[in-house]
């Protein structure tokens, strides 16, 4: 695959597993990440992966999206915890460089 996928902690709203700016990079840090976290970037993981990239943009908000497909692409998620937690990451795709 040609790209790499790192997350970082946008919002914490007191998680207790995860804090703001903590980075976390995917595949390699599934173990790390809550079960509800991970639920929760799944999907949109399977879409950059693959070079894909979602519609909306938030344009004008703290959640305003990069779409490069030259270079980095960003998506943000919101947790499903039902608790107050509200975790946040950003989601970052990069494109890795040709050898």
């Amino acid at each position: 695959m040609g790209y790499t996928i790192e997350l970082e902690v946008f919002e914490s709203g007191g998680c207790a597993s995860h804090k703001v700016g903590e980075k976390l990079r995917h595949p390699e840090d599934r173990g790390i990440m809550c079960p509800w976290l991970l639920d929760s970037v799944s999907s949109m993981i399977r879409v950059l992966r693959y070079g894909g990239t979602l519609p909306w943009e938030y344009k004008g908000t703290p959640y305003e999206k990069e779409i490069d497909p030259q270079g980095i692409t960003t998506e943000f998620v919101r947790c499903p915890d039902p608790t107050s937690s509200g975790v946040v990451p950003k989601i970052t795709r990069k494109k890795r460089a040709r050898k």
